[in-house]
């Protein structure tokens, strides 16, 4: 049972929601009276420290030249992309409230499908584009003040 446990994509979905959750709210309490830059930098630190940590403790650390370059180009790319939305999440996090800025900010959950649909030919359900279509809308109004 554990075995499967950890070898299902659900269960490290959930994890990743639940620490998503906590980053929201961690983060509200963290940023203010700091800059949402420099908090980022603090939290970027600790990122890179825990998977530094993380990849010496497993032995899977390999040599990037074992990569190969579309490889590294493209992780490169999530890269930038991940620090620039850090960067615009934690200054959402210093100007608005968490209950706000996280549901708006998992309207990435909608660009995924959209963008995985047209560039990665994947393909969803009617349900699933109907989830789609559901997840954007209560982001919006949960997004929306009052």
């Amino acid at each position: 049972m554990a075995r499967t446990l950890l070898e299902s994509w659900l269960f490290w979905a959930l994890l990743a929601a639940l620490f998503a959750s906590l980053t929201a709210i961690f983060g509200k309490v963290g940023v203010t009276g700091v800059d949402p830059d420099f908090a980022t930098l603090l939290r970027v630190t600790v990122i890179l420290a825990f998977a530094g940590v993380l990849v010496v403790v497993r032995g899977v650390a390999q040599p990037l030249s074992s990569l190969a370059p579309r490889t590294l180009i493209f992780l490169g790319l999530s890269g930038l992309a991940t620090g620039v939305s850090w960067l615009c999440y934690y200054r959402a996090l210093s100007l608005g409230q968490a209950a706000q800025v996280a549901p708006i900010d998992k309207l990435s959950v909608v660009l995924v499908a959209i963008i995985g649909a047209a560039f990665l030919g994947e393909h969803l359900s009617l349900r699933g584009w109907l989830g789609v279509v559901m997840v954007a809308g209560g982001a919006v109004l949960i997004g929306m003040k009052g």
